[in-house]
């Protein structure tokens, strides 16, 4: 164990890390609808278990992408992760770009999730394996398969693509909040209920995009009709998630 510690500790070398909303107005409230469908990345919690697990990861920089990629490799599927130090492009300083890394992270079966402040030089940004049945997005689809024509992917990472299709995760891969278009049946919901029409269109993009991810990764279509409704009731009250 001492020397698979050792090895990867020369995969990088660590520096120091710093130490490191809303309330729904509504009586139904968006805690209850949020609490069914959980995004790739969870809400950071402090003080919940998700946090507390999030602070055994250890933090390191890596120069490129190739030492992240060793990494990875060497750590395997069962490591719980890693904080990634990344430089900010202002900065000019030599580390893996955030692109990079995800690349990276897509070849060796791993994937991004929640990212933090660290102070004006770098940002931190979690990697970890995959977890078991977690939702692609369409732009990851998009690129395993320019990372599989270069020859680039590894066979974990492979294999999570593969379990991917035979499960239907993969056809079922969400859109980012760029590509993400109003479902015609949720539309026709807003527009029977002109406060509720008149809310979701006055919400940012990125508003917008918790209520429409919310409904385009649920599994089941009655799941899918309750969540359109209630989405409908809190919106029309003048309230959000």
């Amino acid at each position: 164990m001492a020397r698979r510690s050792s090895r990867l500790a020369n995969a990088a070398t660590q520096q120091p890390s710093a130490p490191d909303g809303t309330k729904p107005r509504s009586r139904i409230s968006s805690r209850a609808i949020k609490s069914e469908v959980s995004l790739d990345t969870p809400p950071k919690v402090l003080g919940s278990s998700t946090e507390a697990a999030a602070a055994d990861i250890p933090t390191l920089p890596f120069a490129d992408a190739q030492a992240f990629r060793r990494y990875m490799v060497e750590a395997g599927i069962a490591a719980p992760g890693v904080w990634l130090k990344i430089a900010k492009k202002s900065t000019m300083m030599p580390t893996v770009t955030y692109d990079e890394a995800i690349d990276e992270a897509l070849c060796c079966g791993w994937i991004d999730g929640q990212r933090r402040p660290l102070d004006a030089r770098y940002f931190l940004q979690r990697f970890t394996p995959r977890r078991r049945r977690s939702t692609w997005s369409q732009r990851n689809v998009d690129k395993v398969a320019a990372l599989a024509a270069a020859g680039r992917m590894l066979p974990a990472g492979t294999a999570e693509v593969d379990a991917a299709r035979a499960d239907g995760r993969w056809d079922r891969a969400y859109a980012g909040s760029s590509t993400i278009e109003v479902p015609a049946d949720f539309r026709a919901l807003l527009d029977a209920r002109p406060g509720a029409a008149r809310t979701f269109d006055s919400l940012s993009r990125a508003a917008r995009y918790a209520y429409l991810h919310r409904l385009q990764t649920v599994k089941k279509e009655e799941t899918r009709t309750r969540k359109m409704a209630e989405f409908v009731e809190l919106l029309d009250r003048g309230d959000t998630l």
